[in-house]
């Protein structure tokens, strides 16, 4: 009985092979690509972090209670590069102005913060920074007097974001201050009144308290982590009151 035989499909046993070819070039252009690819992940991040946002993390209690120990914030530095100036209420960072943090000991960064820091999306551990809220800027008289209120402008400020048990004023000799901010500088203080190392306590050394503008990082938007704690930071209503502003 005769039998006839299927002509062999030569295209579909290379086929296989092709196909093995070619993952094989994806693989080995994937790698190649690689580089380039963490390079432009690299030049974004600079990118950002010079420009656009940072991340920051809150050294210490003196923001309490609007910002813990620990906190992660993501600050605006956009608006700044646009000719945009501090103002009365923001919570801003700032670099030190006149050596504030002589003798405070440097934060220790986890692993996760020196990431970051790394492709410039933190500041580095060796950056001394610090963040306070705007009280007074250029031109503003600022006063403290007793207990409180504080006052600008002369008119009395009502400050919800004070640390419970916390006075407005303090009633040691440097928390008892009347102060006419100069033009193209900001006086700054912490929200944990009794417990933040502020403009009030510098008044004696170079700048007396007063911080330049130019060394403004940029403004406070988001409490970005932990994820517990997300928020914005708006300007507080009690500094649109006339004669505050």
């Amino acid at each position: 009985m005769a039998t006839t035989s299927r002509p062999v499909d030569e295209g579909a046993q290379e086929r296989p092979e092709k196909k093995h070819k070619k993952k094989g070039a994806r693989a080995r252009s994937f790698w190649k690509e690689l580089p380039l690819l963490v390079g432009i992940a690299l030049v974004l991040a600079l990118l950002i972090k010079t420009f656009l946002l940072q991340a920051f993390s809150i050294p210490s209690g003196s923001m309490r209670k609007t910002l813990e120990q620990d906190d992660r914030v993501l600050v605006d530095k956009l608006t700044p590069w646009f000719g945009s100036q501090p103002q009365r209420g923001e919570v801003v960072v700032f670099h030190d102005p006149a050596n504030w943090l002589a003798g405070e000991p440097k934060p220790q960064p986890d692993v996760f913060q020196k990431g970051l820091a790394l492709i410039g999306l933190m500041p580095s551990a060796d950056e001394n920074n610090l963040i306070k809220r705007v009280i007074g800027v250029g031109g503003d008289t600022v006063e403290c007097k007793g207990k409180g209120p504080l006052k600008v402008n002369g008119k009395a400020l009502e400050e919800p974001y004070v640390f419970p048990g916390n006075t407005a004023c303090s009633t040691d000799r440097d928390g008892q201050f009347k102060v006419t901010v100069p033009r193209g500088h900001i006086w700054v203080m912490g929200d944990h009144r009794q417990a933040s190392w502020d403009s009030r306590y510098h008044q004696r050394g170079p700048g007396r308290g007063m911080v330049p503008v130019g060394l403004v990082v940029g403004r406070a938007v988001v409490i970005a982590w932990p994820v517990s704690r997300w928020d914005n930071l708006p300007v507080p209503g009690t500094f649109d009151q006339e004669g505050a502003r």
